[in-house]
């Protein structure tokens, strides 16, 4: 059986920070951001994986870096962010003072991805990396990404519609395991900082 599938979510960002929407907007960490990237060398120090796998935004591919990982990377575009279109840059209250209620998992954004076109390339990254664990005799694997990829990512490993991700808040730096109990796919830690 495949080893596990480690989440470590980009540090902190101005847009981040704000709680504005930072899908395909390619933002630098702050420094406090890089503070947080470089602690995560001590939490990951250690550990090898099967493979490394980084969206190709700058804000992962510099967490990867600071963590240690960057040599061993290789850039998955499906790990890039949720693309939210026309709410890109915009934060939940600014929105919903003009769609009172509006929830980015029920009712999606104009002019970006659905859920389910996130969750597509979701799988896609599941399926990679299943695939190189297994080829690796049950390694492990470090995705590098962002917190609503990462989050729909775990449903959809969970078998679970794309939108129980609202379930599973995800802060910045927070490192994530996926597993298995028997043959049952698991959580195994979730959003450690």
């Amino acid at each position: 059986m495949a080893g596990e599938l480690w989440l470590i979510r980009h540090g902190e960002t101005a847009w981040s920070l704000s709680g504005a929407h930072t899908g395909r907007t390619d933002l630098p960490l702050t420094a406090e951001g890089d503070r947080k990237a470089v602690a995560l060398r001590a939490k990951l120090a250690g550990h090898r994986f099967a493979l490394v796998l980084t969206s190709p935004l700058e804000r992962a591919r510099r967490t990867c870096e600071l963590a240690g990982f960057g040599a061993a990377a290789q850039i998955e575009p499906n790990l890039s962010e949720w693309n939210y279109g026309a709410y890109e840059g915009r934060t939940t209250d600014d929105i919903q003072r003009e769609r009172p209620g509006w929830s980015l998992f029920r009712d999606g954004v104009p002019n970006g991805e659905t859920i389910e076109q996130v969750a597509v390339r979701a799988r896609a990254v599941i399926v990679r990396a299943l695939d190189a664990a297994d080829r690796s005799l049950d390694g492990d694997v470090a995705l590098f990404a962002h917190g609503h990829i990462l989050r729909i990512l775990a449903a959809c490993w969970l078998e679970m519609a794309p939108d129980a991700a609202r379930f599973f808040f995800l802060g910045t730096a927070g490192i994530s395991t996926l597993g298995h109990e028997h043959d049952i796919r698991v959580i195994v830690r979730w959003n450690l900082q």
